[in-house]
């Protein structure tokens, strides 16, 4: 990676919260209530309608990573550069994570891994490796409870936050979080803003079902790459396949990032803010 690649400003990527009062489903939902009242006394069969639309639109939003209908959500960089970034969920792994960090070294590569603080408190070392070899740490909350998005505001910042703690005692003071499954709805905006985190998805993903299907990894993802794109992967063993198996197809995707003319860069470089601090006490003995 070149300097230019490295060099990115340290705006913190929280500001989005500064600097938005109103959720774009807020303000649909007093558009469909003022459009509803109007029709109400115009032609009233129809008042139902902006309604009904505007509780389809919640219900489909959360499953579309790029959405930021409820909260603001990062789903790819604004560098306007040929670079993507690479993403790892749900680690670290005490088979896996060590052999793809070996990859990524192997290749001159760097990534973001969004960790779960349970994995993190009982594999220290490979938190430690992570950041000593040059990548970025997120927050994936700490048990990965796929359906945190409809628990209580409670428990959703109980999981972010004592992952947030558990990387501190790490070192790690990570800025970023993205949720299980990907799937967001207003019930993370409150621990967002609480925490002062960026809730960072993905624009493109594998089928591969946390790693339990690797045949066609690369393939799928190369089939719609764009500039800027945060690519979603998962460094959990996989399932039904080799740990060589698995490495192949991201040997098959980087070489294929490279001939679209395309270049791996961190992840603060393609959002142009940072997404970690590296505290010195890092090395120390936990």
């Amino acid at each position: 990676m070149n300097r230019r690649q490295r060099q990115h400003s340290r705006k913190p990527l929280c500001e989005c919260w500064r600097k938005r009062r109103y959720s774009l489903a807020e303000k649909c939902g007093f558009c469909a209530i003022a459009l509803a009242a109007l029709l109400f006394f115009i032609a009233p069969a129809l008042a139902i309608v902006p309604l009904a639309v505007f509780i389809v639109a919640c219900l489909l939003s959360p499953f579309f990573s790029t959405s930021s209908f409820f909260l603001p959500v990062v789903s790819r960089g604004k560098s306007g550069q040929p670079w993507v970034s690479l993403t790892f969920d749900d680690g670290p792994d005490p088979v896996s994570t060590p052999l793809l960090l070996h990859f990524l070294r192997d290749h001159g590569l760097v990534a973001t891994f969004f960790v779960n603080g349970d994995k993190a408190r009982r594999f220290p070392d490979i938190i430690r490796q992570i950041v000593d070899d040059g990548h970025t740490i997120g927050n994936h909350s700490t048990s990965h409870d796929n359906f945190l998005m409809f628990r209580g505001v409670g428990r959703t910042l109980a999981e972010i936050g004592d992952t947030q703690n558990i990387l501190a005692d790490l070192g790690v003071d990570t800025k970023i979080f993205r949720p299980p499954v990907g799937i967001v709805t207003p019930g993370y905006a409150q621990a967002m803003a609480v925490m002062g985190l960026a809730l960072v998805t993905f624009r493109r993903r594998p089928r591969d079902l946390g790693n339990r299907c690797i045949n066609g990894l690369a393939a799928w993802i190369l089939t719609d790459i764009r500039s800027d794109d945060i690519l979603l992967l998962h460094d959990a063993p996989p399932r039904r396949a080799t740990v060589a198996a698995w490495l192949a197809e991201l040997e098959t995707l980087v070489v294929g990032i490279d001939k679209r003319g395309f270049a791996v860069v961190s992840l603060d470089s393609l959002l142009g803010g940072e997404v970690m601090v590296k505290r010195d006490w890092l090395r120390n003995e936990v």
